[in-house]
């Protein structure tokens, strides 16, 4: 058996004061690999230190990670990539075994759960927003990640090749936790350390402005995949509220034989008709998304797994 194709991919913006340790540990933890540095319009030396550690560097221009990821994945071809942040907070010597579970197990995606033990490498509020989203995550969709914000991940060839990349910013974790659990494909999770940023080394996620985009990218790819569960409990909603104003008005009528309150009445059956065209919407976008669903399954099988690269 050949020996697979490794691909580390280093996304970074202003990263002069890390990038040359993290791509120092990356080639030490895997000599075979080549290392990707994709800078994000940096502003500093990052291009030029990247260069001088020994990383193939490519720029892309439309700022945000989630756009540099979209450009990484369709430019490299590799049998296994490997992606972490180019800010030295992962821990590069536990690239070696995710790679060999991955080519291993046959696993598609394997998340790097970040341990920290300074109190300063993890904000408590990034700690907080995490395990909200997890548990959001896992509410929505049936099942989750320990650690669905974490950049440090392992990919297979078939799950780089058949994921879409919608998103432009750090949105884009979440994406890759949906397509993965959408397309029920074998995952799995292990812990590595995570480190305090360096000197110089400034974190580019908002607590409050990326988390309101990561919960609003939640909410959309949940209307997106599961249109019968959202339309419908918008439906429920509508109807409920139709029946709870009509109740008084049809007692009313049966006890009198008039109808008083036409504007009640007319909102009631307005309230009765979005209700209905809601659920109505639910079903058949729910068509739709099953037969993109094969779609994307499809894509995601034409491309060769991990034990048969």
């Amino acid at each position: 058996m050949t020996e697979p194709r490794i691909a580390v991919l280093l996304p970074c913006y202003n990263e002069e004061a890390a990038i040359a340790q993290t791509v120092a540990g990356f080639r030490a933890a895997l000599p075979s690999a080549t290392v990707y540095v994709y800078d994000n319009n940096s502003s500093d030396r990052t291009i030029e230190v990247a260069r001088a550690a020994g990383a193939v560097v490519r720029s892309e221009r439309m700022q945000g990670k989630g756009n540099v990821v979209r450009r990484m994945f369709a430019d490299i071809d590799a049998d296994i990539y490997v992606m972490a942040d180019g800010d030295a907070t992962y821990d590069p010597a536990a690239a070696a075994a995710m790679v060999e579970r991955v080519a291993g197990e046959g696993l598609d995606m394997i998340v790097g759960t970040r341990v920290h033990e300074a109190s300063d490498a993890y904000r408590r509020g990034h700690v907080l927003g995490n395990r909200v989203m997890t548990a959001i995550l896992a509410r929505l969709f049936g099942r989750s990640f320990t650690d669905i914000f974490s950049g440090y991940r392992v990919f297979s060839r078939r799950f780089v090749k058949s994921f879409p990349v919608l998103s432009s910013g750090f949105e884009i974790e979440t994406e890759i936790s949906v397509h993965a659990l959408e397309l029920k494909m074998p995952v799995g999770e292990a812990e590595t350390r995570y480190f305090a940023r360096l000197a110089g080394s400034v974190s580019k996620l908002s607590t409050y402005g990326d988390g309101l985009r990561i919960a609003r990218t939640i909410l959309t790819l949940y209307r997106i995949e599961r249109p019968m569960l959202f339309f419908g409990l918008i439906a429920a909603i509508f109807a409920l509220t139709a029946i709870g104003l009509s109740i008084p008005l049809v007692i009313t009528y049966l006890e009198t034989g008039r109808v008083p309150r036409f504007p009640t009445a007319i909102l009631s059956t307005g309230l009765m008709i979005l209700a209905f065209l809601n659920l109505f919407t639910g079903l058949i976008l729910d068509t739709v998304v099953r037969g993109r669903r094969e779609v994307r399954r499809l894509a995601y099988l034409g491309q060769p797994g991990p034990l048969n690269g």
